[in-house]
């Protein structure tokens, strides 16, 4: 029996978005934050730091160290980043280096989201009605227009801005589910190429530390392709069978200990994971339930089918882990897809609240971080100077024309972006996604830009390093620090170049003639420690919370 399809969509609804506008708007969201900064604290200088380690051949490929301590999670990423770094020195630096694969991956993601939307908006189920007296989407078209519409749902998201552009092994777990998504997505056009992104994609993701991620995903799929009524896609089922199966022989070889469970159904902890789904899935949240609700009698068909068993278990996977935004990142592609759907049914009056909810909310963002610039540069307004001086003592603002004339660049962009979509009523499907993409992607470039010296300043543990080096010296051969946290290593040891010793005991029988202690109670005195002499005590200059006491060997015959 025919289900009909909800979406009354007309040829004119289905207009292409640009190609050059849509590849501009891409740059402006992959591009800032790659060049000109440091990697910051915690997860994205963690890994960095076994990356450098590794990539700079001070540690071994096999078992890297940083601060003597093994990482805590598996190699598989750590090696994409230190094989750039070792290609690509010394001409890149180690930090941009590093962040070249992981910016290509997100690209990849966003690619890997618009195909699989595209290919399972083909299907027969997905299209919309066909009128009496023809003037319906033609079906390539409406899958491009959704295509779009999904594209910018997934850059829109705030929970992708800032993860999306770290070193850290989430972003490579986020390529193995959008290469799943599309694989499952094109068995019935490319089956043999979906064959190997499938065989490909389930195994990568337990290399990547998501076994249980990878289980519940490749059980999900092979339901969905077994369930299909398309012929070339219930054949595709055992190949993700046996990609499970494969998952979980790894899994098993690997030996992994992340089958993990944390989440306590206590008020504070939904509290929690309500708040963190309320920005992280900005603004698709909002579309997703439509698209259930609109298309609730087609929930078992492959369009709607797939995407939601993946999201459901990038969100099963956060809710285990006690909230974790890590986990929730996975779920993007997938809901983005849904969020796509959601086009062909949406109502006017939505979209609309859609529209001017970003041009408020971003145009106010966009003048903030223009009133702060200036008054970092300028110190007028006094008090938003002020309030810098006070947040980020020692921080001293430095012009750079590039990053200024990328700023007003975007900034005039985003001006006409608006002009454009309020002064006209444009029919096509991604209209309603065109306003928030373009403002989070301004948002992004606004910050990266105009605000990096000073984010730099904040996250960054190079003042931090500096600040210790005057005490340490940069010749000290080595440096103790018992139980002091991975991210505060890691970046001792690139900034400062010390051979850094972290290993809970340490201390016991060094020979370092240094001494670093992480500082719990900042206002106490500096406890006395026998065969060692308190010189300084040093914090970060933008938390309070994180101090160091700097001790030097008494004896200096041992």
């Amino acid at each position: 029996m025919n289900i009909p399809s909800p979406a009354l969509v007309t040829q004119r609804a289905v207009q292409r978005l640009p190609r050059l506008p849509l590849l501009l708007l891409c740059a402006a969201y992959l591009l800032p934050g790659l060049f000109g900064r440091d990697p910051w604290k915690n997860a994205d200088i963690t890994a960095f730091g076994y990356m450098a380690a590794m990539g700079e051949g001070r540690s071994s490929w096999l078992a890297p160290l940083v601060g003597q301590l093994p990482p805590e999670g598996v190699l598989l990423p750590h090696w994409l980043g230190a094989a750039f770094i070792a290609l690509l020195s010394p001409m890149v630096e180690p930090a941009l280096a590093a962040r070249l694969p992981f910016a290509l991956l997100l690209a990849l993601t966003l690619a890997l989201t618009w195909y699989s939307t595209f290919h399972l908006a083909r299907t027969e189920a997905a299209q919309p009605v066909a009128f009496a007296f023809g003037g319906e989407a033609n079906a390539v078209d409406y899958a491009r227009a959704v295509a779009d519409g999904a594209l910018l749902a997934l850059m829109a998201t705030l929970g992708l801005l800032q993860l999306g552009h770290e070193t850290t092994p989430e972003l490579a777990q986020l390529f193995a589910m959008a290469l799943l998504l599309w694989g499952l997505a094109a068995s019935a056009y490319r089956s043999a190429t979906a064959r190997l992104a499938v065989l490909a994609a389930l195994p990568l993701l337990s290399a990547c530390d998501a076994p249980n991620v990878a289980l519940a995903a490749g059980v999900i799929g092979t339901v969905v392709c077994a369930r299909s009524v398309d012929a070339p896609v219930r054949r595709f089922a055992p190949w993700t069978g046996a990609a499970t199966l494969a998952s979980l022989v790894l899994t098993l070889v690997l030996q992994h200990n992340h089958w993990r469970w944390y989440f306590t159904a206590d008020t504070a902890q939904l509290l929690q994971l309500g708040r963190l789904v309320s920005w992280f899935l900005w603004p698709v949240w909002l579309l997703v339930p439509w698209t259930l609700w609109r298309w609730r009698r087609h929930l078992l068909k492959r369009h709607i089918a797939l995407p939601l068993g993946l999201a459901l278990v990038g969100l099963g996977a956060s809710i285990a882990l006690g909230g974790s935004d890590r986990a929730l990142l996975l779920a993007l592609p997938a809901l983005a897809v849904l969020a796509g759907f959601a086009l062909p049914t949406l109502r006017r009056s939505a979209s609309a609240a859609i529209d001017w909810f970003s041009v408020f909310f971003f145009t106010a963002g966009a003048l903030v971080i223009w009133v702060v610039y200036a008054a970092m540069q300028t110190g007028t307004p006094a008090r938003t100077a002020a309030n810098i001086a006070r947040l980020a003592p020692g921080f001293t603002a430095e012009f750079s024309l590039v990053r200024l004339i990328a700023a007003i660049a975007g900034t005039l962009a985003w001006l006409a972006l608006v002009r454009w979509r309020t002064a006209r009523h444009p029919q096509a499907l991604w209209k309603s996604l065109v306003l928030p993409a373009g403002g989070v992607a301004l948002a992004w470039l606004l910050v990266m830009t105009l605000w990096l010296p000073a984010l730099d300043y904040a996250r960054s543990y190079r003042p931090w390093v500096q600040r210790i080096a005057r005490h340490v010296g940069r010749d000290t051969p080595c440096i103790v620090v018992p139980g002091m946290q991975r991210a505060a290593v890691a970046g001792m040891e690139y900034f400062g170049g010390w051979r850094v010793d972290a290993r809970p005991n340490a201390a016991e029988g060094t020979d370092c003639p240094v001494l670093l202690m992480a500082e719990n109670e900042p206002t106490r005195a500096a406890p006395n420690l026998p065969g060692w002499r308190f010189i300084a005590r040093e914090r970060r200059p933008t938390d309070r919370e994180e101090s160091v006491l700097i001790y030097r060997r008494a004896s200096a015959s041992r």
